[in-house]
C-alpha cells in the first residue's frame, strides 16, 4: 500500500490551532508583531508551531501579494566554464545569504537561446537580472531597462545601452602578456582568438596588437569559429600553428581555446616552451597541472562576484524610488600569473627554438 501523502500545513490551520486570527500568524510571519501591538507571548506562540510543524509559505501566492519573488535570473555563456562556474557560485552563495535565490542558465553564446531564457525569466517575474550578453540581444536588455527591473551585466557589456556592468581590464591583460613575452626574448607572437566580434574579445586582441605596435612587431592573428566540433577546433589551430611555424609564441584569448590549443601543440610534437610559448587569457585548474605549469591573465573571479551582487541588490533595495540611481561601470584588473610556460630557458636563448611541425602520426 501506497503511503498517503502528508497534508501541506496552511496558515489558517496555524490560526485554527492556537485560536488567533488569520492576520495575527501572517504579521507575526512577516515581522510586524511589535508594530502590530501583537503580544510577545503570542509571537513566540506562533514562531514555536510554525517551526514544529515545518511550514513554509506558498511562494507563488506571497510574491502576488508583495509583487516580489526573492529570486533572480542569472544568465551567462557557459556554465560549465571554470570562469563562469566560480563567479555563479559566488554569487548564489552571496545572494542565499542575502535572501535571494538565483535560477541559472547557459546560453551557449547563442543569440536566440539567450533571447528564449530572457522572455523565461520575464514570465517567471524575477526581481532582476545578471546576465553575460550574447550578440545581437539589445532589443531584449532595452525591455528589461524599459521595465525598470535591476539588471547587471557582467564579463561584457553593451556599449549603445546604459547599464550597470562589472568588466576587466582586457586590453591591459594581453598587453602586459606580450610584453611579458617581449622581455623573455620572443619576438614573433601569435594571437588565436574567436570569430566573435564582441567587445571583451575585441579589447583583448587591442592590447596584444598595441603591446607588438610599441615594438613596430608584425602582429599575426587567427580567428577560430568556435563550433560545437572540438576535433575541428583543433584542426583549426593545428593548421594555423604549421602555416606560420616562425611564431615562438602564442597567447589564446580564452581557457578553452587554449585547452584546444595544448591539444594541437601536442599533436605537432612542439616543446613548451622551448618551440614556442604560450599564454592562457582566464586560468583553469588544468594549467597548474600541466607540464610545464601555463602562463595565465587570471580574472578576478571574487570581485567580479561580489561587485555583480552588491550593485543588483542595491538596485533591488531602491528600484521602487522614483529617482533611479546612477548606473554603476566597473572595470578591474586582472593578474598576470607568470609560470614556465612563458619562460624563455637558457639554452632556447642559446641556440634558438627548434621546431617539429609535422603531425604525429
Amino acid at each position: 500500500m501506497s503511503e498517503k501523502v502528508k497534508k501541506r500545513t496552511l496558515i489558517n490551520d496555524i490560526a485554527s490551532h492556537l485560536e488567533v486570527s488569520i492576520a495575527t500568524v501572517s504579521l507575526v510571519l512577516n515581522g510586524k508583531a511589535k508594530q502590530s501591538r501583537i503580544s510577545d507571548a503570542v509571537a513566540q506562540r506562533v514562531l514555536a508551531y510554525v517551526e514544529e510543524v515545518g511550514y513554509k509559505p506558498n511562494q507563488l501566492a506571497k510574491s502576488l501579494r508583495t509583487g516580489k519573488t526573492h529570486v533572480i535570473g542569472l544568465v551567462v555563456e557557459d556554465i560549465s566554464n571554470p570562469f563562469f562556474a566560480t563567479v555563479a557560485w559566488m554569487i548564489e552563495k552571496q545572494a542565499f545569504e542575502r535572501g535571494y535565490r538565483i535560477i541559472y542558465c547557459s546560453t551557449d553564446n547563442n543569440t536566440e537561446k539567450t533571447r528564449e531564457l530572457i522572455s523565461m525569466f520575464q514570465e517567471q517575474h524575477v526581481d532582476g537580472y545578471i546576465i553575460v550578453p550574447a550578440e545581437s540581444i539589445e532589443k531584449q536588455i532595452t525591455g528589461i531597462l524599459r521595465a525598470h527591473t535591476p539588471l547587471v551585466l557582467f564579463d561584457r557589456y553593451l556599449p549603445d545601452l546604459p547599464t550597470n556592468y562589472i568588466v576587466v581590464d582586457g586590453k591591459r591583460g594581453t598587453y602586459e602578456a606580450t610584453q611579458h613575452l617581449l622581455a623573455q626574448g620572443f619576438s614573433k607572437i601569435a594571437f588565436v582568438t574567436t570569430d566573435s566580434l564582441q567587445i571583451q574579445m575585441e579589447e583583448r586582441l587591442q592590447g596584444y596588437a598595441m603591446a607588438l605596435a610599441e615594438h613596430q612587431l608584425p602582429q599575426t592573428v587567427k580567428r577560430v569559429a568556435v563550433t560545437k566540433d572540438t576535433n575541428a577546433i583543433i584542426a583549426d589551430i593545428q593548421r594555423f600553428i604549421q602555416a606560420n611555424a616562425q611564431c615562438d609564441a602564442i597567447i589564446f584569448s580564452t581557457n578553452y581555446l587554449s585547452i584546444y590549443g595544448l591539444e594541437a601543440i601536442s599533436h605537432l610534437a612542439l616543446r613548451i616552451p622551448d618551440d614556442l610559448a604560450v599564454i592562457s587569457y582566464d586560468d583553469h585548474d588544468l594549467f597548474r597541472l600541466y607540464t610545464p605549469a601555463i602562463t595565465v591573465i587570471a580574472q578576478p573571479v571574487e570581485s567580479i562576484a561580489k561587485n555583480v551582487i552588491d550593485i543588483l541588490l542595491e538596485e533591488l533595495k531602491h528600484h521602487s524610488d522614483k529617482a533611479p540611481l546612477p548606473m554603476q561601470h566597473v572595470v578591474l584588473s586582472p593578474t598576470l600569473i607568470v609560470r614556465k610556460s612563458s619562460l624563455r630557458s637558457a639554452a632556447t636563448a642559446a641556440t634558438g627554438p627548434k621546431k617539429a611541425v609535422a603531425s604525429k602520426k
